[in-house]
Parts: C-alpha cells; structure tokens; sequence
C-alpha cells in the first residue's frame, strides 16, 4: 500500500465510498445529503494541510485522509486528522496505515498532538484503532451524535501527544 497526496484526479474514486459513508450517517457528523462538491471542497484541503489517499499496487484508492490544524493561534501546536476507508477495503489495515501517517506527518510538522474532536462512540472500531495507537478519552459529549439506528449516543474527544 502506497500513501501519497490525493489530487482532484482522486476524486472521483473517493466521492463513491466518500457518499457512502456519510449518507449511512454512523460515524462523521456531516450532513447526510451532503452534495459532492461541498464533500470534495471539505475534504481536499490547501497546504498546509494535505489530503492523502492510500492506494494498493493497481492504484486502486482503498481509503483516504485529511490532516490539519485543529485551533488557531495559541493552541495552533495540535493537529488533527480525519479518515475514511472504503468499506470494501475494511480490515486490511488501510484505518491504522492512514493513522500512522498522519501521526508522522503532524510529529514532522513540529504539532505536540493530536485531537479528534468527535468521535461516535459506537464507532467501535475506530475507537480501538485510535487507543491501541496510543489516543485516549478525554471526555465524552452526552448524547452529542444523533445515530440512526441507536439514538443519542456520545461523542469521545479523543487525544495523543505525539
């Protein structure tokens, strides 16, 4: 697996698992009609942010993610990141590659570290991704995410020092 910058080329091959993901409305607090060109507008970012996306040896775009500043001014020293994987490519480590990499990039960026700032806590999997990488629960908005199929369910804040 390869992990490099998305460029608009990617898009297309994104937008399909991008859509799919959202519209499920289970895990990214995103509108869930959410039209392609606000998602790709959202997603591709400008330096010095970078969008990456991970592809297998046939080029084949398995799972992408955006890493950035998560506050300004003096609290400009924490990144953070976001991520999806195709669901058709689930399990292969695509999640934890992505992860790591952009871990790496926000150490390289001089970032201290790293906030997600609303992680759905029936998201399950990402959660024990993130805390086998190290990230913890600082805390947890009570009923911050309205999940489709269990209601009101928390939102973790989840952080690592990098």
């Amino acid at each position: 697996m390869l992990i490099r910058e998305a460029t608009t080329e990617d898009w297309p091959a994104i937008w399909p698992f991008f859509h799919r993901i959202v519209a499920a409305g289970v895990t990214f607090t995103y509108p869930v009609e959410l039209s392609e060109t606000d998602a790709r507008d959202m997603w591709l970012i400008a330096p010095p942010n970078r969008t990456v996306v991970a592809v297998d040896d046939a080029g084949t775009v398995l799972g992408t993610a955006k890493m950035n500043r998560n506050h300004m001014g003096n609290s400009s020293h924490i990144a953070s990141a976001s991520y999806m994987v195709d669901p058709d490519h689930a399990g292969q480590g695509v999640g934890r590659a992505l992860c790591t990499y952009t871990m790496d990039w926000a150490r390289a960026a001089g970032y201290r570290a790293m906030q997600f700032n609303a992680v759905v806590e029936t998201n399950a999997q990402a959660v024990k991704l993130y805390q086998s990488l190290g990230f913890e629960v600082l805390g947890t908005l009570p009923e911050g995410f309205l999940h489709p199929a269990h209601g009101y369910v928390g939102l973790h804040i989840m952080h690592r020092a990098l």
